[in-house]
């Protein structure tokens, strides 16, 4: 399946989309991804007739047994969910209907499938699209399942990443779970430290005569998108304890006679306007993918976005309506490529080359390669695939190394660029 096709030409994406990717499934790794797509129609409720399509094509392909269907347990009764919803973000532009700017799309969607990548910054003019995309995103992500009362949407499978005091206080009881939307926070340009850590409810804490911890807005992204709108304005000190504490995984607040740690893995999504001032180097070094949105649009291009900004704007539920077939097929194709993350693989060569295509344009420091390692392994993961191709070390010398190139160390003309080493 080729998904960067669907974001670069905008062609249909229908049944076979699913097909493709479906069909190399394992039906352990299978049954795992449908259960995922199972809890996301439930919570969101599509045509009852593209849910029982999605089930049954991956029942036929992979030929899973009666006990597997059994398991996946199809009621609608049997998944609770949170219906907090963002009213501006379900009215969002989709981002599978934004003209153009298909290196930002592929970029975004690759951060989906992977919220660990290590952040995506897009710079650009006004009115270039940068904050639609980041919310154009959202859809794309499916409901989490999250351990009911947790302060930080902690994953009921994962006991080791809960924050400090859950687990004492389900000792003895089955985790109580509960389904909810994806989370989406965005960070204020005049945030505070203690909003953005945490800090003590004085209110609760002389009510309940003991130190309540208030969560902050690290804690209420964990496993969701982190939108940081205008991050070259924002102010140093806390844009450095903000990548710190993303590079980390893990917020730790000591303060005001509490002492206590959650996870924060969020996917950072930052935009900034060059022109209102650059974003200082080392915070660009710490963000994984920088792209500029100011990229040259055709005619015909800048023709197609007017009409659809105006038809949005008059009609939005009709372009919601036409994009909503693709949308749910890349909202799947998300889902599996999760799946097979797991066990994509990347050869010692493979890491080789990227290690010196960042030394031939003269990248400081070893986080490109980390990064593009990442990216090129959730390319192969959206692709359907368990080894990294030459197709995706391209894609990750694009989007991750050149970006960050302070020599241009072109080839000369009658010698090409020596190619990718193949997989495993």
């Amino acid at each position: 399946m080729k998904t960067r096709g669907f974001l670069a030409t905008g062609q249909e994406a229908g049944p076979s989309t699913s097909r493709n990717l479906v069909s190399a499934f394992t039906s352990k790794r299978l049954t795992s991804g449908l259960r995922q797509i199972k809890r996301f129609t439930h919570a969101f409720q599509p045509p009852s007739i593209r849910r029982n399509h999605v089930i049954c094509l991956a029942a036929a392909e992979a030929q899973l047994t009666a006990a597997d269907l059994k398991g996946l347990n199809l009621s609608k009764d049997s998944v609770g969910f949170d219906v907090e919803k963002n009213s501006r973000l379900s009215r969002a532009l989709p981002l599978t209907a934004v003209v153009g700017q298909d290196d930002i799309k592929q970029a975004l969607l690759l951060g989906a499938v992977d919220n660990g990548l290590g952040g995506i910054a897009i710079a650009g003019r006004r009115g270039t699209a940068k904050s639609v995309m980041a919310r154009g995103l959202h859809a794309l992500l499916p409901p989490i399942e999250v351990v009911d009362g947790s302060i930080c949407n902690a994953d009921p499978d994962d006991p080791r990443s809960w924050e400090d005091g859950l687990a004492a206080k389900l000792t003895g009881r089955e985790v109580p779970r509960k389904l909810r939307e994806a989370p989406f926070v965005q960070i204020p340009l005049g945030v505070t430290e203690d909003r953005l850590v945490g800090t003590v409810d004085i209110e609760a804490s002389m009510k309940e005569g003991r130190t309540v911890f208030q969560p902050g807005l690290l804690a209420e992204a964990h496993r969701g998108i982190l939108y940081v709108d205008e991050i070259n304005l924002l102010d140093e000190g806390i844009a450095n304890l903000l990548l710190s504490i993303l590079s980390d995984g893990v917020n730790v607040v000591e303060r005001e006679g509490i002492s206590i740690s959650h996870p924060c893995r969020p996917l950072l999504i930052a935009t900034y306007n060059p022109e209102e001032g650059a974003l200082r180097e080392h915070l660009l070094d710490r963000i994984a993918i920088t792209l500029s949105a100011d990229v040259p649009s055709t005619f015909d291009d800048r023709v197609k976005a007017i009409d659809l900004a105006m038809k949005f704007q008059d009609a939005s539920q009709s372009v919601l309506d036409e994009t909503a077939e693709l949308t749910d097929s890349l909202r799947t194709s998300v889902i599996l490529a999760r799946e097979y993350l797991k066990d994509v693989k990347v050869a010692p060569e493979q890491v080789k080359y990227l290690v010196e295509e960042a030394r031939r344009g003269g990248v400081q420091g070893h986080r490109a390669e980390l990064f593009a390692v990442r990216v090129a392994k959730a390319c192969a993961a959206l692709e359907g695939r368990e080894t990294v191709s030459k197709d995706d070390l391209r894609e990750a010398v694009k989007l991750v190394i050149l970006p960050r190139a302070t020599i241009l160390d072109a080839p000369p003309p009658d010698e090409q660029p020596p190619p990718p080493p193949p997989p495993p």
